[in-house]
């Protein structure tokens, strides 16, 4: 890989990670559409280690307070939302674990991305559209927590996103635009540092190289961007933008395959 390829795939993962339309996807449809070779576990571990450090850099008061909490204050309100955000990760954290294998094969194909991704597009609008967006952290519930790391189990398959599934089911239950971003990303913690140790025990010395650093970097620079953007974004703005994206990605993945065939 050289260092082109390295700071784009950086790029797209550090956006993809956190606006709602799937990093996994764009990892995917990026090597296929230019043809560039496929990254591999090694650099696989640089962008989970990218995004692990934008959403730890950008909320550590938060989450050092949850962690307090959750272990001294177990009712108190930041002490209940640390059980649950490690509730909400638990079928996430299981179903990965299960479909690994198929995460990586059969859930690649160009046209199930496709699908994917226009699917999972007018389901976050309509989430979007009919969710009573009043709720706010502090009135998020265990059921809550449930439903939405249910939903984030649907993740593996590339295109569906898990920000964008997690945030769909988070406007369901009524959490405001920005709450259910805000739920979404510490949601996202426990699950892309668990991605990223269970990756981490196939990495050698040799493995970390310019390449492997400027991933790390440039995912973790553009994640912590995106998070922010995305946070502000949502104060007054809707989901619909990325609704569209997706669906345009999507008709480029369906015209370039027939093209290439």
């Amino acid at each position: 890989m050289n260092f082109i390829q390295a700071i784009v795939l950086g790029l797209v993962q550090g956006l993809g990670e956190f606006l709602p339309i799937s990093s996994s996807a764009h990892l995917v449809l990026l090597p296929w559409f230019f043809r560039w070779p496929d990254p591999g576990l090694t650099f696989d571990v640089a962008l989970h280690l990218g995004t692990l450090i934008a959403v730890v850099a950008y909320f550590w008061r938060d989450l050092i307070e949850l962690v307090i909490c959750g272990l001294l204050q177990p009712r108190s309100l930041d002490g209940r939302l640390f059980w649950y955000l490690i509730v909400a990760s638990i079928p996430g954290a299981i179903f990965g674990y299960l479909l690994e294998d198929q995460a990586a094969t059969v859930f690649r194909s160009p046209l199930l991305i496709a699908l994917t991704l226009t699917l999972m597009g007018i389901g976050l609008w309509w989430a979007d559209r009919v969710g009573r967006k009043t709720r706010q952290m502090e009135n998020i519930t265990l059921a809550d927590s449930i439903i939405v790391g249910l939903s984030q189990a649907l993740a593996i398959i590339p295109g569906v996103s898990r920000s964008g599934i997690t945030m769909s089911a988070g406007l369901l239950t009524g959490m405001q635009r920005e709450t259910a971003a805000r739920f979404s990303f510490l949601m996202s913690v426990p699950i892309i540092a668990g991605a990223a140790l269970l990756q981490l025990k196939d990495l050698t010395p040799a493995d970390i190289n310019t390449a492997f650093i400027l991933g790390v970097l440039t995912a973790a620079v553009v994640g912590f961007l995106a998070i922010k953007f995305l946070l502000r974004y949502l104060r007054h703005g809707s989901y619909l933008l990325f609704t569209w994206y997706r669906i345009l990605l999507a008709l480029l993945v369906v015209v370039v395959f027939w093209w290439r065939r």
